[in-house]
């Protein structure tokens, strides 16, 4: 086969662009520190990355959700904290009432003071969190009760069917992981029940709450507040009321128990998710970014290889007609 001039130099030009593209790649992931720039650039890796780039979103969305999980716990404990004052503070009246005879006067601040920590109660029962109410289970646009401390809401506290279920929301904090958040109001607050005489009896935690029941923590303040109208002769009523609030305050720290064990998982869930965003992105870098000093070794290799192929081309190259005439 006869070899000419024209294919000489073309041979030599593809060649040459050949040694400059590889250099111009080294050039561009040096300049941009990563191995790939386009997925044809290494297919394999770049569906990788598109997988890790992936999980990292999800654990970041997993993280998300364990916040807004902890911060709607938190606002249900500060709640449970302000029932707890409440209580300890109407036991110590409902003691001293029991124990010492007041004035007429002393009986009515005392009976007013049980009123406004009525009110109050009743205030912590309608809290929210971010726009939410808090103890109103799926119904979060209303409130858990009217002025007078009864529910102007139906809650299901129990699953009964597959068309009537628990009225409780869960958050999604990992790969099928999930958590429950809200806490419902009967679970708090009771159910009010009396026997045949009107007397007030145990609280209902768990049966389904239907709009006007009587709050069981309310109703406790109710009888406190009647009671304080003629306490000598009402005094088994306020010892009763002290029971009462009693088993309210063991009810309430049950309550602070669950979330206090929620909180603690959430927790222990967030350090999880943090470890899982390190390896993650460990990974990404792993097949994504480039060792600075071995591709600048390689750009090294690759300059004098162009310059090798530059000078072997001026020995190659056959002096023309044209050198001649010059």
């Amino acid at each position: 086969m006869r070899v000419t001039n024209n294919m000489i130099v073309g041979n030599l030009l593809y060649n040459l662009n050949q040694n400059l593209g590889r250099m111009d790649k080294i050039n561009q992931q040096i300049a941009s520190k990563r191995k790939f720039l386009v997925p044809s650039d290494d297919p394999i890796g770049a569906s990788k990355s598109l997988k890790l780039n992936t999980d990292l979103s999800k654990i970041n969305q997993y993280k998300r959700n364990v916040e807004d999980a902890e911060a709607w716990l938190n606002e249900t404990e500060s709640a449970l904290v302000g029932i707890g004052s409440v209580l300890d503070r109407a036991n110590d009246l409902a003691v001293q009432m029991s124990n010492e005879t007041y004035s007429k006067e002393d009986l009515d601040k005392t009976r007013e003071e049980v009123r406004q920590l009525k009110k109050h109660l009743i205030e912590i029962g309608n809290s929210t969190y971010a726009g939410r109410h808090i103890f109103t289970g799926y119904k979060t646009d209303k409130k858990l009760f009217d002025e007078d401390g009864n529910y102007i809401v139906d809650l299901r506290m129990n699953d009964l069917s597959e068309d009537s279920k628990k009225e409780i929301f869960e958050y999604n904090i990992g790969v099928s992981e999930r958590v429950q958040v809200n806490t419902l109001g009967g679970k708090v607050f009771g159910i009010g029940k009396y026997d045949n005489d009107g007397n007030l009896i145990d609280p209902d935690y768990e049966s389904d709450v239907s709009i006007s029941d009587k709050s069981y923590l309310i109703a406790v303040f109710d009888q406190f507040e009647a009671a304080l109208e003629d306490p000598e002769n009402n005094k088994g009523e306020i010892d009763k009321t002290i029971g009462r609030i009693k088993q309210s305050m063991d009810q309430t720290l049950s309550v602070r128990a669950e979330i206090g064990a929620k909180m603690k998982r959430l927790e222990l869930t967030k350090d999880k998710l943090d470890s899982q965003v390190l390896n993650t992105k460990e990974l990404l870098s792993n097949n994504e970014d480039i060792d600075m000093a071995e591709a600048s070794i390689r750009l090294k290799s690759e300059e004098n290889v162009y310059r090798a192929s530059l000078a072997v081309g001026m020995n190659i190259i056959q002096p023309s007609l044209v050198d001649f005439l010059r």
